[in-house]
Parts: structure tokens; C-alpha cells; sequence
């Protein structure tokens, strides 16, 4: 599918601030990944650790934050959100999941997400949006809890939907800090559907569901037009394998529109969902100029 705006063609320089943004990022990776390691209901005190530090962040940027918790097993388990009120009744969603899968500390998968969703909610705190913005990371998004009833941001969502909320954008931010500049180094679910994208792994990835198509066009054209990293976007129908792989799944499921920010994962990352997927197998350059992107998008949508 053809999206809107002029893409970049290659990797543009950091700017100071996004040099400072790079040490950020590089610093809440190492956190989450090299330092409080594999996080999930295998080890539990490590989940919650990461939660403690998730929202002890957002706390630190003086945001309003809150638990959304709920009882799996025996075991309290938490989303973790700040909010910051706009003066209208539409919310803007940014999450990402801050569990990780068995056997792997998940620095790329999803560290990476994590570590943008608290470096964006640092940049917007003290800000006065239209449109309220909620910066959440989710619990429990990997196996055995994937696309299930337990998944934490299906928690989230519905009770977003009982609610009534007026989710108007929801972005999903899943593995999005590997990238290479060599021959093949991206692959695709099949190979019809890699007939119209790069064969190089050097883009970030939007893709959202049939009904999403709308604000993922509009979130491409607003990226291209501000991000110094080339993107490719797809709108396609949810069982293709990947395109529900993540926690935009379940906004979907409750009619919300949603998309998922993504370096295409197992398409292209190699240690994906392994015990080599540490934090010095990143590239933080690149994963800079996709979060400084990000943040103008959020900035145009919150408008």
C-alpha cells in the first residue's frame, strides 16, 4: 500500500537534543534488560520491578499516574499509566508492553517500547494537549497470555470501553530499535506480501487493521514529515501473521483505532524472543530518530 509523504531515503544525523534523547533511551534499556532482566510471571519480583521503575518515571516528570491492576493467578498484576488532561473529551493511547517472553531479558522485545513510552511522557509532561494523552505499559503481553483474556492491555482496553472513553488514537510500540543496512535483511510473512516493500532492514514499520487504515495513513504522512529514518506502512487484514502482534490486538477488539509501531521483530531481528536479546544489540541512532518521529506525531495528533 502507498502511503502519504515524502519518505527519507536514509538515516539522518542526531541533533543535541536527540543526542540526549539517545542516552536516555540507552539508560532505560539497560534497566530494564541488563539490569532488572527477564520480567514475567516466572519471575515475579522482576515484573514488578520494572513496574516500580515505570512508574516511579513517570512520577520523576511529575505525572499523574495510576495502576490499572487486576488478579491473574493469585498475583496482582499492574498496567502502569500517566495521563496528562487535555481539554477535550478525545484520548490519545501510547503504550507498549513491559513484560518479557520465557528465557529472554527483552531489551529490543520490548524494552525498546518502554523506554520510548517513558522518554515521550517525560517530553509532554507540563504540556497542555487538546486531546488527553495516556502513556501506559502494559503487563502480560507475551505467551501464554498473548491474544488471550489475561493479555494486560485487554484488561485495559475493555475496561477503557466500559468506561465509555473516547479513544480516538491508540499507538502500540513493539521492538522498534534493530536495524541493517544488509542485503535481505528484512523479511515479510509471505512472499507476495515483501513483493512491494524493501528487502533492507533499515525502516521502521506502521501497520494497523482494515479500520485503522484511516489514522495510520495520517500518522505515516505526519512521521515522513518530520522523521529523519526511512518508514513503510501497511494496512491489513488482522490474521496475517504479525499484524496483531502486539497490544493494538486488543483496542481492536473493542472497536478502538490502532496501530503498531514496529522494526518488524522476528521479520528481521535475530535474537528475537531469545536469551541473546540484550541491550548491546541495538541501535540507538535509529531507534533515536524513531521516538524524535514519534513525538511529532503525537504532537499534530494531540492538537
Amino acid at each position: 500500500m502507498r502511503m502519504p509523504g515524502k519518505n527519507a531515503s536514509k538515516a539522518g544525523l542526531l541533533s543535541p537534543d536527540e543526542i540526549a534523547l539517545r542516552e536516555e533511551l540507552r539508560t532505560d534499556v539497560q534497566k530494564l534488560a541488563g539490569e532488572i532482566g527477564e520480567r514475567n510471571m516466572w519471575h515475579y519480583a522482576q515484573l514488578n520491578a520494572a513496574a516500580d521503575f515505570i512508574e516511579g518515571s513517570f512520577s520523576r516528570a511529575a505525572l499523574r499516574t495510576r495502576r490499572d491492576s487486576y488478579q491473574m493467578q493469585g498475583q496482582a498484576c499492574h498496567n502502569v499509566e500517566a495521563e496528562i488532561s487535555g481539554s477535550r473529551p478525545e484520548i490519545i493511547v501510547i503504550g507498549a508492553h513491559y513484560d518479557s517472553v520465557f528465557g529472554s531479558p527483552g531489551a529490543n522485545d520490548n524494552g525498546t517500547g518502554v523506554a520510548a513510552t517513558i522518554a515521550l511522557a517525560r517530553r509532554f509532561a507540563g504540556t497542555r494537549p487538546k486531546h488527553t494523552l495516556r502513556f501506559v505499559a502494559f503487563v502480560n503481553e507475551e505467551p501464554p497470555y498473548f491474544l488471550t483474556g489475561e493479555m494486560g492491555s485487554l484488561v485495559y482496553a475493555r475496561r477503557c470501553k466500559e468506561r465509555g472513553d473516547k479513544i480516538s488514537a491508540m499507538i502500540s510500540l513493539e521492538t522498534i530499535g534493530y536495524f541493517s543496512d544488509a542485503p535481505h535483511s528484512q523479511r515479510y510473512p509471505s512472499p507476495v506480501l515483501g513483493i512491494p516493500y524493501p528487502k533492507v532492514g533499515n525502516f521502521i514499520g506502521f501497520v494497523s487493521n482494515i479500520h485503522s487504515r484511516p489514522l495510520l495513513r495520517r500518522v505515516v504522512a505526519l512521521f515522513r514529515r518530520h522523521a529523519k529514518i526511512p518508514s513503510e506502512g501497511a494496512a491489513l487484514p488482522w490474521f496475517v501473521p504479525g499484524v496483531s502482534w502486539s497490544d493494538q490486538w486488543s483496542f481492536w477488539k473493542y472497536g478502538y483505532s490502532a496501530i503498531m509501531v514496529t522494526d518488524t521483530a522476528p521479520f528481521r531481528y535475530p535474537y528475537y524472543h531469545s536469551s541473546n536479546d540484550t541491550p548491546d544489540k541495538l541501535d540507538y541512532d535509529r531507534f533515536t530518530l524513531v521516538v524524535s518521529g514519534i513525538e511529532k506525531v503525537i504532537q499534530e495528533l494531540a492538537r
